[in-house]
């Protein structure tokens, strides 16, 4: 298997997501069978900040709620962090 099979995927941050991270948002490499929870921990591994809101947040994949975390990201081009809003 060569690493031509490996996908860029940009991860948007909103809110309290986009504080921690440092930025609003950032393109990462992925291999298609990733899902949401190995790319959530690969992402708060270097930003202990960044795991906490991660592991309260919401998630969209190409603008669809990500409901299951274990289903490889495939063919994503976007993923968008939302953390829990306060307000209404």
């Amino acid at each position: 298997m060569t690493g031509s099979t490996r996908r860029r995927v940009e991860v948007r941050y909103f809110a309290a997501a986009e504080a921690a991270a440092g930025l609003h948002s950032e393109v990462v490499e992925i291999e298609p069978s990733t899902t949401l929870t190995q790319l959530r921990d690969r992402l708060g591994h270097a930003r202990p900040g960044l795991a906490r809101v991660l592991d309260r947040s919401s998630f969209l994949r190409d603008s669809v709620v990500v409901r299951d975390h274990e289903a490889p990201l495939a063919e994503a081009s976007l993923i968008e962090v939302l953390p829990p809003f306060a307000g209404g």
